[in-house]
């Protein structure tokens, strides 16, 4: 049976990437960081927050702990940016293709610069959302910078 569109790009990604991973979906939300981790029984800090910033207005997708903060200085000097803010809903939608909530580490619409804090990579295990507030999979970290095409970095705060 056909998941929500949403999800299906999330876990075609991965398939295609030869990372099938296993989506669940929880009716009650994991919207937070802290209601995924109450909602999965995990640690917050194993939450994937995937924020949308824009940085001299074009996005980047930054992955942190659920218990973390993005500096953003510290992300504009890995960015070698100007200035970098935090995308609104309506841009983090538009730029990805996904809700606030749901954005996923990768399946965007289109290609967008990924960034994924150090501090995420010492869990065996992470959990991460998979294109809608009440989905989430679990991943190895070394799958998920591996499936986000992402840039290794220290931007929390």
């Amino acid at each position: 049976m056909a998941d929500h569109p949403a999800v299906e790009r999330v876990r075609a990604h991965a398939q295609a990437h030869g990372a099938p991973v296993e989506i669940r979906r929880y009716p009650a939300g994991t919207h937070t960081a802290q209601d995924a981790a109450a909602a999965i029984g995990c640690d917050v800090a194993q939450i994937v927050k995937s924020l949308v910033f824009l940085a001299a207005g074009d996005p980047v997708v930054v992955l942190v702990s659920g218990s973390d903060r993005v500096d953003e200085s510290k992300l504009a000097a890995v960015l070698g940016a100007s200035s970098v803010r935090r995308a609104t809903a309506n841009e983090a939608r538009d730029a990805t293709g996904f809700v606030v909530g749901g954005v996923p580490p990768f399946g965007h619409k289109a290609p967008i610069p990924v960034v994924v804090d150090s501090a995420l990579l010492r869990h065996d295990e992470v959990w991460a959302a998979a294109g809608l507030p009440d989905a989430v999979f679990p991943v190895r970290p070394a799958d998920l910078v591996r499936l986000a095409s992402a840039t290794e970095a220290d931007v929390r705060v």
